[in-house]
């Protein structure tokens, strides 16, 4: 297969690996040796995965040795990459929430206020970012690259600059949060030139869709059901008024089936609901890809 046949696809390595290879999975696509080799098995002839550090994915994926990659919009804005961000992908290594790079500092600093910081030093990944921050309030700091463990030098420094999704970690080390930098998520983005490829562009598209209906999916479940015709507007009135259900006719004329989509978080008030209105045989069921 010719080298403009196939798509260089760039996965992030590190803390978002595991997400995103399940997430493909979900989306119909099997990635292997990912954590042994940094060019991975896909079972698609034309896409080339090559594992990469999110932090770097963008400069790679701008300077066309990737086709399109995964990364944050954080690291994106880090290093100023000129790419097309192709769409959100909302998932993390442990939530489908947005990450957030906060400023913090222990919880026995005077420091109240970023104002407080100023002719301190803070310590952070994310320099060009915080830079940035720091310099829109007109506030003097001095700004150090951390190269990891970050949390720990709170204590060495005067306030740090750390992501977090849940913030677990910071109250693990005692540390307050002062203000948010950015929340980021994860993008799909692609290089200018591949994208203006008929072919690329359209692989590009074809797995925007197919991950973004996969994570749809996550949050959702599909409900089937046999219902009484004589119970049916009982039944549809227990379903969210949002949803709209497929109703079929059975073999016995005296019932239809019911199938609908639900959120995963109503279902286990709304089975016995349903159950209640006169709904029977009623099965749920996981989805892998909700596609709107």
């Amino acid at each position: 297969m010719s080298a403009e046949r196939v798509l260089k696809l760039g996965i992030p390595a590190g803390s978002l690996q595991k997400a995103t290879v399940d997430l493909f999975a979900k989306a119909g696509f099997s990635i292997s040796d990912s954590r042994r080799s940094y060019q991975p098995a896909i079972d698609d002839e034309e896409i080339q995965p090559i594992c990469l550090r999110a932090q770097e994915m963008g400069r790679y994926v701008g300077d066309g040795v990737l086709d399109a990659g995964i990364t944050g919009l954080d690291w994106i804005m880090e290093n100023d990459c000129d790419v097309v961000e192709v769409c959100e992908l909302p998932y993390s290594k442990a939530t489908s929430n947005p990450a957030r790079w906060v400023l913090a500092v222990p919880n026995e600093s005077k420091v109240t206020c970023p104002e407080d910081l100023r002719g301190g030093i803070v310590a952070t990944e994310l320099v060009g970012v915080t830079q940035r921050y720091f310099a829109d309030r007109k506030i003097d700091v001095r700004i150090e690259f951390s190269w990891g463990a970050t949390e720990v030098k709170a204590r060495l420094v005067d306030a740090i600059v750390e992501l977090t999704e849940t913030g677990t970690s910071l109250r693990a080390n005692n540390l307050r949060i002062l203000d948010t930098i950015i929340v980021s998520t994860t993008r799909l983005i692609a290089n200018r030139q591949a994208w203006q490829d008929d072919f690329k562009r359209e692989k590009i598209e074809n797995l925007s869709i197919l991950l973004r209906a996969a994570i749809e999916a996550r949050s959702k479940v599909g409900l089937k059901m046999n219902v009484r015709k004589a119970d049916l507007d009982a039944v549809l009135k227990v379903l969210p008024a949002e949803k709209s259900p497929t109703v079929s006719s059975l073999a016995d004329s005296d019932y239809v089936a019911i199938e609908v989509i639900v959120d995963d978080k109503v279902e286990r008030a709304l089975v016995p609901a349903l159950k209640r209105a006169g709904a029977s045989g009623i099965i749920t069921y996981p989805l892998n890809k909700v596609i709107h």
